[in-house]
């Protein structure tokens, strides 16, 4: 592949793809990974796919949490990756929310998933090529912001991606794959991959 050409990515939902749904994740302590990400990651990394983070973050927005708390947050995130031998190259989150929310995180976005904003920053930051790249999550919105940035999708059952499959083919929309868990996800795109 040459320089111009862009380096391939998995961007990554947070809450119910990487990590275990909950309600509010307010502290650090209480983040839990998906069984089976940090090894699911590394193997992406090896065979060169750059991991990237894209997060919806309205915690902040509401006040349950502050933009140095979620800092910490995502700080866990890397050492309980780092414990499994893996690690993400660039998180990104939005912290708004368009009806809810305090000062200057209430407001209409271009960050927030469905919108690509986040996608798009983090191609024109890292150099990514949208095109070979892949988008995981667990709910409609996420493969939405991929699919507006011409990414690709894969819904994962964990989290609400079980109830949002249904809500996807309601719409006549359907993800490039619907597998179990993030470690299904990795070995999906590392087999579709061989001549991508």
């Amino acid at each position: 592949m040459s320089p111009a050409a862009g380096q391939r990515a998995v961007f990554l939902d947070r809450d119910g793809t990487l990590t275990v749904e909950g309600e509010w994740l307010t502290r650090h302590e209480d983040l839990l990974l998906v069984p089976g990400a940090a090894a699911a990651l590394a193997r992406l990394s090896a065979a060169g796919w750059k991991l990237v983070l894209v997060t919806n973050q309205s915690a902040v927005a509401r006040g349950l949490i502050t933009p140095q708390q979620l800092d910490r947050i995502h700080a866990e995130l890397q050492v309980l990756l780092a414990a499994g031998g893996a690690r993400l190259d660039a998180l990104y989150s939005c912290p708004h929310h368009p009806t809810e929310g305090k000062g200057e995180y209430l407001r209409e976005c271009e960050c927030r998933k469905p919108r690509p904003g986040l996608v798009l920053q983090a191609a024109r930051e890292h150099g990514l090529d949208l095109a070979r790249s892949w988008m995981i999550g667990d709910a409609a919105r996420d493969l939405e912001a991929g699919w507006s940035a011409g990414v690709p999708g894969i819904l994962v059952a964990t989290g609400k991606g079980r109830d949002e499959i249904v809500r996807l083919r309601e719409r006549g929309l359907e993800p490039e794959a619907f597998v179990p868990d993030l470690p299904a996800a990795a070995d999906w795109i590392l087999a579709k991959s061989q001549g991508r």
